[in-house]
């Protein structure tokens, strides 16, 4: 009798524990996503800038310059490594092309930047607020992603986020 007794208590315990654990690993992974929302926000931004930039400086500006063909591409593959990233944004494949798409269109961004006269001021003033924003929202995601990587990492927890597919996500 008491050894059945223990049984039920011990499994009860058990269960409850996978309950709250579950839900703990859920609640990170969601503030998570939500984090990356908010940076998507920036994100999408920058990779319109670049084509606002463009259509200011009118297609005379723009004929023959390699700075801005350059530019226009990695804003083309910013954008589908976003779109990529959107979907899955604690995958590491994902957060690791997003984030080299992002430096190629940063540099494309001060190369075309540096080539420019005193009429791009305006557009290199809009990317430096951007890039703050962009940082303070990305920051907050890289916060995000490091809790719930070390909730995934904890024992015992670890075994239940390997029985349900939790994987640790990649920061920014």
């Amino acid at each position: 009798m008491f050894s059945s007794s223990f049984f039920w208590i011990l499994l009860a315990v058990v269960v409850f524990w996978a309950v709250g654990a579950y839900n703990r690993l859920v609640r990170l992974r969601s503030a998570a996503i939500q984090a990356f929302g908010g940076l998507d926000v920036h994100l999408v931004r920058m990779m319109a800038l670049p084509g606002e930039c463009a259509a200011a400086a009118g297609p005379m500006a723009r004929e023959g310059e390699p700075a801005w063909q350059s530019l226009q591409a990695a804003a083309t593959q910013f954008g589908a490594s976003l779109a990529v990233a959107r979907a899955q944004p604690l995958q590491a494949d994902a957060a690791a092309a997003l984030s080299t798409a992002l430096q190629v269109l940063c540099v494309a961004w001060d190369e075309r930047m540096a080539a420019a006269d005193t009429l791009h001021a305006p557009w290199a003033q809009q990317w430096n607020q951007l890039q703050l924003q962009r940082k303070q929202a990305q920051e907050q995601f890289n916060r995000a992603v490091v809790h719930y990587n070390e909730a995934v990492a904890q024992f015992p927890a670890q075994l239940l986020a390997g029985m349900v597919g939790f994987q640790p996500g990649r920061t920014l």
